[in-house]
C-alpha cells in the first residue's frame, strides 16, 4: 500500500526532467521515492489512465474534437511538442498530459511527440538553466507556463521570490535565447490563478510562512498577454472551487482539463 504523501510526491515531481537524471531508468527514479520499480510503474500507469479518461471526456464536448483536428501539428518529419514550466505542467495529471492523449486519440496516424521538461518549484530564473536541454530536444512547438513560483512570498511582509522586473527579463530571455538555439513556435500560458483563501489556510504553507497574492500572478499574466507571441490566459479557464486542490495552488484534474480545452481552442484558432 502506497501512502498518500508518496503518491502526491510522485504526481508532482519529475526527477527524470532534471539535467543530471536525464536517462535514469525507472528503478533508480523509483528509489528516490522509496519505491520499487513495480510500485512506481503502477502509480505512473494510474496517472496515465486518469489523463486518458480526461481526454476522452473532453472529446465529448461540442467543437473540441474538431479543434483537435485543426491543431497545427504538422511538419516534414515527426512533429515535436515540448513543455517548459513548473508545478502546473510537471503534474502527472497536467493539461499537457491530457493534451498528449487528446492528440493520440483523435489523430493516431500523425507522428506527434510530446516531451514534458517541467520541474516543480522552478522559478523563471531556474527555468533559464533548462535552455540547453530545450535546444537539445529541438521541438517544433514550445508551450511555456512559468512564473507562478516567482510570485511566492516567503513571509507575509516579504517581497515576491523573484521581483517583477526580473521575472519580465527572464521571460524575455527564455523566449529569445531559445529562438537562437533553434527556431520553434513559442506559445505562453499564463500562470494558473491562486485561491488565496485556501492557500492562506493550508497548514503546510502556514508553517513555512509561504503566501501568494492573486495580484502578483495577475501582473505576470498581464505582462505575457502584452507580448507579441500567442498567450493562453488560463485564468479564464479556472473558475470553480473544484478546479483547485486543498492547498489553493495546485490544480485538480478537472482544472487541468479546463486548461487543456483553452489551449486546444487557442492553438486551433491561431492555426
Amino acid at each position: 500500500m502506497i501512502d498518500p504523501m508518496t503518491e502526491r510526491l510522485v504526481r508532482f515531481q519529475r526527477p527524470g526532467a532534471l539535467p543530471y537524471l536525464i536517462g535514469a531508468d525507472e528503478t533508480r527514479l523509483a528509489a528516490l521515492f522509496g519505491l520499487d520499480a513495480a510500485a512506481y510503474r503502477t502509480l505512473l500507469d494510474g496517472f496515465d489512465q486518469q489523463t486518458h479518461q480526461a481526454a476522452e471526456t473532453l472529446l465529448t464536448r461540442p467543437g473540441l474534437a474538431d479543434a483537435v483536428d485543426r491543431l497545427p501539428l504538422h511538419g516534414q518529419d515527426a512533429f515535436h511538442v515540448a513543455a517548459v514550466g513548473e508545478r502546473t505542467t510537471a503534474d502527472r495529471l497536467s493539461w499537457f498530459e491530457i493534451l498528449r492523449h487528446l492528440v493520440a486519440l483523435r489523430r493516431p496516424g500523425d507522428a506527434v511527440r510530446f516531451t514534458n521538461l517541467a520541474i516543480s518549484g522552478s522559478t523563471t530564473t531556474q527555468a533559464l538553466t533548462q535552455l540547453p536541454m530545450l535546444g537539445f530536444q529541438r521541438p517544433d512547438l514550445v508551450l511555456c507556463m512559468i512564473g507562478g513560483n516567482d510570485s511566492q512570498h516567503l513571509a507575509p511582509d516579504a517581497p515576491t521570490l523573484v521581483s517583477a522586473p526580473e521575472t519580465e527579463r527572464n521571460l524575455a530571455m527564455l523566449h529569445d535565447l531559445a529562438q537562437r538555439r533553434g527556431p520553434a513556435r513559442w506559445v505562453w500560458l499564463t500562470p494558473s490563478p491562486i485561491d488565496e483563501a485556501r492557500a492562506g489556510d493550508y497548514q503546510h504553507f502556514r508553517r513555512a510562512g509561504i503566501t501568494w497574492a492573486g495580484k502578483d500572478v495577475d501582473a505576470i499574466a498581464d505582462h505575457l498577454l502584452n507580448r507579441p507571441e500567442l498567450t493562453v490566459d488560463t485564468r479564464t479557464a479556472i473558475t470553480a472551487d473544484h478546479h483547485f486542490l486543498d492547498d489553493g495552488v495546485h490544480l485538480s484534474i478537472e482544472g487541468h482539463r479546463e486548461i487543456t480545452a483553452a489551449v486546444v481552442h487557442a492553438l486551433a484558432g491561431a492555426a
